[in-house]
């Protein structure tokens, strides 16, 4: 992003989207991008933990607590959650692609469903 902010790769925003919701670990990240994007787009562990360690030198992401109470403790699992900054940046990102959706549809780029 131009105005100061870290520049956000598909991976590394596709990330930052998947702790939106709350903390996960590299595994349950790589099945939200798999799910999102409907098998079209995989996240592989190489990438992951670049963009995580990444994300975290940047202030974006930060190493949460193991498990919570209600979940099994597993040792070989490192959980992450985003920070304030995290969440600004993108909640920015996510502005930005909107408007150019919007641009998109106006220019009639995008697909319509078909009125029954």
């Amino acid at each position: 992003m131009a105005d100061g902010n870290p520049q956000l790769t598909p991976a590394a925003f596709q990330t930052l989207l998947a702790l939106a919701k709350g903390r996960a670990h590299g595994y349950a990240i790589m099945g939200f991008v798999d799910e999102v994007s409907g098998g079209t787009d995989r996240l592989g562990p190489g990438t992951l933990y670049r963009t995580l360690g990444r994300l975290v030198a940047d202030g974006l992401v930060e190493e949460a607590p193991d498990a919570s109470e209600d979940q099994p403790h597993d040792s070989r699992r490192r959980y992450y959650r985003l920070t304030r900054a995290g969440r600004e940046v993108a909640a920015r990102e996510a502005e930005f692609l909107s408007r150019l959706v919007a641009v998109a549809d106006q220019a009639g780029l995008l697909k319509r469903a078909e009125s029954a």
